[in-house]
């Protein structure tokens, strides 16, 4: 049977790929693990499913995430968060500071690039602790 999503890259051509791409991957994992997380908890309708889901998903929450774990990360994890952060983005929103988007893409490169190795154990244990502790 062939694999709904299957990843063809190893971990050294991961490293390889722009940390605003793990981002970008990361965004799509992580606003898919909060809907999910929302449905399976509530019984809320999709407008108010979507009105819940912003609570986590804007950058100022997962600025806010990144901070509650990141003396927990592995040195690797940092480097992926510093790589994140820095990564030279011409794309600001209108609703936060440039500091809050920085981290929060920051976030959404950790867990891009978690997903992309496939390292779903600490994947899971990364969006377990931020989100619903």
């Amino acid at each position: 049977m062939k694999e709904f999503i299957n990843i063809e890259k190893n971990e050294a051509e991961i490293n390889m790929i722009s940390p605003l791409t793990w981002a970008y991957v990361g965004d799509c994992v992580y606003e898919l693990y909060i809907r999910t997380e929302l449905v399976n908890r509530t019984n809320l309708k999709p407008h108010k499913l979507h009105i819940e889901s912003i609570k986590y998903v804007k950058a100022q929450a997962q600025a806010k995430f990144l901070q509650k774990i990141y003396e927990d990360l592995t040195q690797e994890e940092k480097d992926i968060v510093r790589r994140g952060r820095n990564a030279e983005n011409h794309h600001l929103p209108k609703n936060c500071n440039v500091q809050d988007y920085r981290y929060a893409t920051a976030f959404e490169a950790l867990i891009g690039y978690l997903y992309l190795t496939k390292k779903e154990e600490r994947l899971c244990d990364i969006l377990e602790k931020v989100v619903f502790e």
